[in-house]
């Protein structure tokens, strides 16, 4: 595995998309390293841009397992490539929403009872603001992969979209940022020695619903079905196993057994 020993020269950041606290982040010309911080959130990242790649989905980062050397510290981490251009932003949904009313997307939505409204509206804000179309699809797609991955960390400020500031236009963002997924999180919430029964009654799903399968399945009913895999359980779970060979075995154990079930439950996107 990759060791990437951190200088002064190279670029610290806290980063604050996360609800958690502020995950070390570093830029080294075009690649981005992560070390995990609430528990095993590059082992997240990495089983799940693996697995999708074995899906229809085609927009998402690819990040790879690495061991970050920081101030004569060790951590384990992640890395991926820099999808922004030279001259583009990453905007998020609340930043846009702000710049174009000057209130919080994430405050407006708790004005609505209804999920599919809270999202119906979100995707004709975004559409109406960047000119994007099909934007409840690539919204449905991204709940479809958080229900089934579990990514307990998607607030407004986790969904972005692109803009060029030479050409004046937006773009989709591929979909980013899922290391707290998978229970990842063993510092707070999941810890290593929680039940994955009592773990699934206490995750809270975001930004539409606190229940996955709420907001997934008003997705749904709004703009389609997408998320497939083109591989089995086993299939699955193997990949799973050979990216979580540096860490604990506990957890390696453990992101496979709660693969081992969101694959049961979600057996129409598996392979037949």
């Amino acid at each position: 595995m990759e060791k990437m020993i951190i200088t002064n020269q190279k670029q610290y950041i806290h980063t604050g998309h996360s609800s958690k606290g502020n995950q070390m982040k570093w830029q080294d010309d075009s690649t981005w390293y992560k070390a995990d911080y609430m528990g095993y959130e590059g082992l997240s990242e990495t089983v799940v841009s693996r697995l999708l790649q074995f899906s229809n989905m085609d927009n998402y980062v690819i990040y790879e397992p690495v061991r970050i050397v920081y101030e004569e510290k060790e951590m384990a981490g992640c890395k991926s490539t820099n999808f922004l251009g030279e001259r583009e932003e990453l905007i998020t949904l609340e930043k846009l929403f702000r710049q174009h009313t000057g209130m919080s997307l994430a405050k407006e939505l708790a004005y609505f009872s209804d999920i599919k409204k809270r999202i119906a509206y979100t995707v004709d804000h975004v559409e109406n603001y960047t000119g994007l179309a099909d934007f409840g699809v690539y919204l449905t797609k991204m709940l479809e992969m958080d229900a089934f991955f579990l990514n307990e960390d998607r607030h407004t400020n986790n969904i972005a979209v692109i803009y060029d500031l030479d050409e004046k236009e937006y773009r989709l963002c591929p979909y980013f940022d899922m290391g707290l997924s998978l229970f990842a999180d063993e510092k707070e919430d999941f810890p290593i020695y929680k039940s994955l029964e009592d773990c699934r009654k206490s995750i809270v799903a975001k930004p539409f619903s606190r229940d996955f399968d709420e907001q997934m399945d008003a997705a749904n009913e709004l703009y389609g079905s997408y998320l497939r895999f083109s591989l089995s359980k086993k299939e699955m779970l193997k990949i799973a196993g050979e990216a979580g060979v540096s860490y604990d075995s506990a957890i390696t154990d453990r992101v496979m057994e709660v693969l081992r079930y969101q694959a049961d439950k979600y057996r129409y996107m598996m392979k037949e």
